[in-house]
């Protein structure tokens, strides 16, 4: 069963996380704030409500009329019982009584000098309830404030981070298509310094230690064929003067073969080295495809569906096309059909098809796909296609038709299919692209 991902951006998850223990701070203020400020002010209604009896107690006791004032009462029956244990003590206090309705009610009390009990409830509410709401309503504003705060502060420095996280993975991708000018700390700029420009810097290093890889192994490659050259001409030059022969033939075309080898890993070490130019021509591309194949293959099955003028290098052309029929010849089942529509080349076998190694990471020199082609070939003739495709400015590109029995809705049925995309505008002698006019 596949597993569901969830993709987020690193901008929104700094927001969600900040945005988080901003509320949470909020929150935990919001109730400090609350209850202390509600403290203070149910001690401050306490220590009125003692005064008011105190008051009221010197007025009793020095009044002939013995009536309680100030709203006070002679032996409350419903006085709390914290407050009945200190009065029994001799002893004045005061009580909050929290109740069920939410608004506490604020007790106080006095033993007389009779030994009666004086004492004083009232309810609070009033100017201090009011407060108190004002108070827990900017709570309220103020966390929220400080949520949406957090939110865009998060969205500001995450979004800084996702740029830049964005553009290193850019050029670490351009790198990947084997653009190895590319720098990923130039990508990214900025100023400040972070991570970023840590992994930036780990990439470049990994990037130039492989091209320094790379480039050794193409001029050993390079070496090592060029060397070559000579004691293979030479063995070819002997194998002529020998009698004819099944095991003459057989040398002969062993050394040919080497010969042929040796003529790959050299194009194939030029192409790598970036150092090739296309010369171009004008052409008619229907016209130079049935030409050139009727001398490669005159068995090859050409159909020209839409004729196309273009300006590429006829003879990297043929060399594509040749290869791709050779791999065709090789791998695949006849009838062997190209097709030419504008500047798309296709070229089509009904045998087994591309591999899937190569179909999933493309050419590969020295890989054939199948253990069963050993001796076959060497894996060097799509990978030079693809590299005269490049100097080209083209594309080429790799797929499978559908089985037998599983037609396409274009009708294919089974057979390898190489597409070759010519670009509308090909490169100059000197590798760049032409400058297009600015339309008036």
């Amino acid at each position: 069963m596949k597993r569901l991902v969830l993709r987020t951006g690193v901008r929104w998850k700094i927001s969600i996380a900040i945005a988080g223990v901003g509320a949470l701070i909020a929150m935990a203020l919001s109730l400090v704030v609350h209850n202390a400020a509600r403290v203070s002010m149910l001690d401050n209604a306490r220590d009125v409500q003692m005064d008011r009896v105190l008051l009221a107690q010197r007025w009793y006791e020095t009044s002939k009329n013995k009536d309680p004032r100030f709203n006070t009462k002679i032996n409350d029956p419903a006085l709390p019982r914290s407050l009945q244990k200190l009065m029994r003590e001799k002893r004045r206090g005061t009580y909050v009584d929290e109740g069920n309705g939410g608004t506490p009610d604020i007790w106080a009390a006095v033993p007389l000098s009779n030994g009666d009990v004086l004492s004083l409830h009232t309810q609070f509410a009033g100017r201090s309830a009011t407060v108190m709401k004002d108070l827990d309503r900017a709570l309220i504003i103020g966390s929220v404030s400080v949520v949406f705060g957090g939110c865009a502060l998060g969205v500001l420095i995450g979004g800084q981070l996702s740029r830049r996280l964005r553009k290193a993975a850019a050029a670490a991708g351009n790198v990947a298509q084997g653009n190895t000018e590319v720098r990923v700390r130039d990508a990214i700029g900025g100023v400040v310094r972070d991570e970023t420009d840590d992994l930036a810097r780990a990439v470049d290093a990994l990037t130039d230690a492989l091209n320094e890889r790379i480039e050794a192994e193409r001029r050993v490659t390079a070496d090592i064929a060029h060397e070559l050259r000579t004691p293979v001409t030479g063995l070819l030059t002997a194998a002529e003067l020998l009698p004819p022969g099944r095991p003459t033939e057989l040398v002969r075309d062993r050394a040919q073969a080497m010969r042929t080898l040796v003529e790959d890993v050299l194009e194939v070490a030029r192409l790598d080295s970036a150092s090739e130019r296309a010369e171009l021509q004008e052409i008619s591309l229907g016209e130079f495809v049935s030409r050139r194949i009727t001398l490669l293959n005159p068995d090859v099955v050409v159909r020209v569906v839409h004729e196309s003028w273009v300006s590429t290098d006829p003879r990297r052309l043929e060399r594509i096309l040749f290869n791709l029929l050779t791999n065709a010849a090789k791998y695949g089942k006849p009838p062997v059909e190209v097709t030419v529509e504008g500047r798309v080349v296709r070229v089509r076998d009904h045998g087994p098809g591309f591999p899937e190694a190569l179909l999933r990471e493309g050419p590969s020199r020295f890989r054939t796909g199948a253990s069963d082609r050993a001796g076959t070939g060497h894996g060097l003739g799509l990978t030079i296609a693809a590299g005269q495709a490049r100097v080209l400015g083209a594309r080429l590109t790799f797929r499978n038709a559908a089985p037998e029995g599983m037609a396409t809705p274009l009708g294919e049925s089974g057979g390898a299919i190489a597409v070759l995309w010519l670009p509308e505008h090909a490169p100059t002698n000197t590798g760049s692209f032409p400058m297009m006019p600015l339309p008036d």
